[in-house]
């Protein structure tokens, strides 16, 4: 079977870069647990007339590949871990939880939960004491620039964002610009950067395209029906907000869609088959912008 650009991709960051340490983490329940937590927001479940990944990624394969790009940057086992768990308090749905929250610019109302479910892990509580690492090391992974830096800055997250989307949602990574991304890193003053100012260029045009798909009419107009489902289970007590925490994606929709309720399951069937001309034009405020900025040899492209 032919690999899909996932694994050629995680293959690559893998190749004689995977830490030995970083194996028994790979394990600890909480992170497991994004396993069953697409990185698209619960779009892989939305209507084939809107979306059409070509892969289907997980938060738990993005946590992957940011701790890997970071310790390929870094060399530092803390950071490593802390973008490892940079996504741990990722709710059913990701950012649809913040557009339930109308957190539409900084899309960030989720993350408060970080401390509490890393703390809450005795097994990751005990990988860490076998590494004589601190938990409070790995909580605020904004504290490491490589894993996260202020837009319009590079960092592994965002940078691992850009490669995840364009390989499944905009469709315009393939093998040679991975291969041309992980070879040109440069690490200039603890930002990632570039070496040639071609390979940050498409950085920078896959980074621009995914910033139109996700200000479409259509995205926006599908985070808000998925938003207002899960709202409307929640003010029903079909669910409650924690559960957005602890479950995953399949076992969530497998509890509304048991409930014997008419206009839940109408909202399930817009949201299962909606086409594009049946979605009426919608206005957001203040989506978030998702703008880069690249350094090429220490010096930003525009």
């Amino acid at each position: 079977m032919e690999e899909s650009l996932l694994e050629i991709y995680l293959n690559k960051l893998e190749y004689s870069n995977k830490p030995e340490f970083l194996n028994k983490y790979l394990n600890v329940p909480c992170l497991k647990r994004l396993k069953k937590i697409c990185y698209f927001c619960g779009m892989d479940y939305a209507s084939k007339h809107i979306y059409n990944f070509k892969e289907k990624i997980t938060r738990y394969d993005h946590s992957l590949t940011v701790a890997l790009l970071t310790w390929k940057c870094t060399r530092d086992k803390k950071a490593t871990l802390a973008g490892l768990f940079h996504d741990i308090a990722t709710p059913c749905f990701s950012h649809v939880i913040d557009y339930m929250n109308k957190d539409y610019a900084n899309q960030e109302s989720t993350e408060e939960n970080t401390e509490k479910i890393l703390k809450n892990d005795t097994y990751l509580r005990k990988c860490l004491k076998e590494d004589d690492i601190e938990i409070e090391d790995i909580i605020d992974f904004k504290q490491y620039n490589i894993v996260d830096n202020n837009r319009p800055k590079v960092c592994a997250d965002r940078l691992d964002g850009v490669i995840l989307t364009g390989i499944a949602w905009t469709k315009n990574v393939d093998y040679e610009v991975i291969d041309n991304i992980i070879n040109d890193i440069e690490i200039y003053d603890n930002e990632i950067g570039f070496k040639t100012k071609s390979v940050a260029n498409k950085v920078l045009e896959i980074s621009e395209s995914i910033d139109l798909y996700c200000h479409s009419n259509e995205d926006n107009y599908m985070m808000e029906l998925l938003a207002a489902i899960t709202k409307y289970g929640i003010d029903n007590k079909y669910i409650t907000y924690e559960d957005l925490y602890v479950l995953n994606e399949e076992d969530l929709i497998y509890r509304l869609k048991s409930v014997n309720d008419s206009k839940l399951l109408e909202y399930f069937d817009k949201f299962e088959n909606i086409t594009l001309d049946e979605i009426p034009s919608i206005c957001l405020p203040n989506i978030k912008i998702r703008s880069l900025n690249p350094l090429v040899q220490g010096k930003r492209i525009k």
